[in-house]
């Protein structure tokens, strides 16, 4: 009996474990192997060693650059976007008649805000014919393309990705209603303002939520590649080359899939990294309620 409950949950979570297999750990261990290799999809891969890894770290500008670019934009986007992401979830969390309404209305923009569509909208929005160009030529300044502006073609980057703050919002609201109002009754009683509640009692009990939404945000944000890919193609001179980008132009441009796949695994170790260090120090500001600070 205990051998067929054991067949049965195998065969409930099989399509799991055939997707995770075939779609995912495969193609990693694949990548993992081409990545040691000169591979450019057209003829066998043939084995070379290190090779990829020294060229990237010794003989590549370009991969410097990107790097580089990429993290300005995880510096700036990241926490902008959670900022916003916390500051409308704290007005939203009041019981107010329609407030669904409004938080769907509010929340909409992170559905579509990876597409395609969004993309070439933001585009035309802040090109040199773009709406922000023509609204700028009222007050004399003509021919501003936000996009096409190597000082200000990243800063439009990080302004669509705080756009879209809809899921970091949803998980802040659900962390703010899950904060005991005694808490705050508590602290009016001992004469705290508003934003002697926030620092005190808000950030502290919303902390597990800050860290998950900032890991999930560094990694989404270490990943971007549609916009920078639609609006800007990299430009103006490489200020918007995103990593993935560059692996995007090296695997399927330039077809060197071994190349590409090295610059895929130090992204990994990197991400990787980023969330060891997040982990890490958490326990300095991270507070859980059932079990003190880890």
């Amino acid at each position: 009996m205990k051998t067929r409950q054991n067949l049965t949950g195998y065969l409930f979570i099989s399509p799991f474990l055939i997707g995770f297999f075939l779609l995912t750990l495969f193609p990693m261990m694949q990548s993992l192997y081409f990545s040691f290799t000169d591979y450019s999809l057209l003829q066998p891969a043939q084995w070379v060693g290190t090779k990829n890894y020294m060229r990237m770290f010794t003989s590549d500008p370009t991969f410097k650059t990107s790097l580089g670019v990429t993290f300005t934009y995880v510096i700036f986007a990241v926490p902008l976007k959670l900022m916003f992401a916390l500051l409308v979830a704290m007005l939203l969390n009041k019981n107010m008649k329609g407030m669904s309404f409004y938080r769907t209305l509010i929340y909409f923009p992170s559905i579509i805000g990876g597409s395609i569509a969004v993309a070439v909208l933001w585009k035309n929005i802040f090109g040199i014919d773009g709406f922000i160009s023509k609204f700028l030529a009222i007050f004399g300044m003509e021919g501003i393309g936000l996009v096409s502006n190597p000082d200000t073609a990243l800063s439009t980057l990080v302004l669509l990705q705080a756009w879209q703050f809809g899921s970091a919002m949803i998980i802040f609201l659900a962390g703010l209603k899950q904060i005991p109002k005694e808490l705050y009754e508590a602290s009016s009683v001992d004469g705290a303002g508003m934003i002697r509640k926030f620092f005190s009692v808000t950030l502290p009990m919303l902390s597990p939520v800050i860290l998950f939404n900032l890991i999930l945000g560094i990694i989404n944000s270490f990943q971007m590649f549609t916009q920078a890919y639609v609006i800007t193609k990299g430009g103006p001179v490489k200020s918007t080359y995103m990593y993935a980008l560059y692996l995007y132009d090296k695997a399927f441009g330039s077809f060197q899939m071994g190349y590409a796949s090295a610059l895929a695994w130090v992204m990994l170790i990197i991400i990787g990294i980023a969330t060891i260090i997040n982990f890490t120090v958490s326990k300095y500001w991270v507070f859980y309620e059932s079990g003190g600070d880890k």
